[in-house]
């Protein structure tokens, strides 16, 4: 393995680490703040391994994190949500390499769609059954352990929070 290799595979588990603290924040926007800062690692990450898809999608959920956690309420808005939609769908057209190209993308619409619902609840079950498990088959074709790694430490970290804050509890909207 070479230094770059092992560099960029760093800076995928500095994502994964701050990830995995996100879904540690009860509160919905100190959760986006922290998964803003995951998300600038990543991209690097994925614009290194050459999976721009990914790399360009990431930099759509930075600016997604950054509105969710604001306090400007268009930039919280369903219209903000299709906004982000629309660009996801374009980021796809832009950067198609095949089928892959729908991974990365699909799973950032569930993540978008459930973040836009202020829902802790909603947001959890986006990143378990949709978004992770399409970003684990993503990241393994591209070869990025360290997403790999991410998200299953997602997977984890929301099990975590739906157990210390309770499934009830998260059901809540907070805007």
């Amino acid at each position: 393995m070479d230094a770059e290799f092992l560099f960029t595979q760093f800076l995928g588990l500095l994502g994964a680490a701050l990830y995995f603290l996100s879904y540690q924040c009860r509160d919905n926007r100190k959760l986006y703040v922290m998964q803003f800062f995951s998300y600038i690692f990543y991209t690097t990450h994925f614009l290194i391994l050459g999976a721009m898809t990914g790399g360009i999608s990431y930099l759509l959920n930075l600016a997604r994190s950054l509105f969710l956690a604001s306090k400007w309420k268009f930039a919280r808005s369903n219209k903000m949500c299709i906004i982000l939609c629309f660009l996801q769908i374009v980021v796809a057209a832009v950067t198609w390499a095949g089928w892959i190209s729908l991974l990365p993308i699909c799973a950032n619409l569930a993540t978008t769609i459930g973040g836009y619902t202020h829902n802790a609840q909603k947001i959890r079950i986006a990143t378990m059954f949709v978004n992770s498990p399409l970003w684990i088959v993503y990241n393994i074709i591209i070869g990025s352990w360290a997403g790999v790694l991410d998200e299953v430490a997602s997977e984890i970290s929301a099990m975590i929070s739906i157990y210390r804050y309770g499934w009830k509890n998260l059901g809540e909207i907070q805007d």
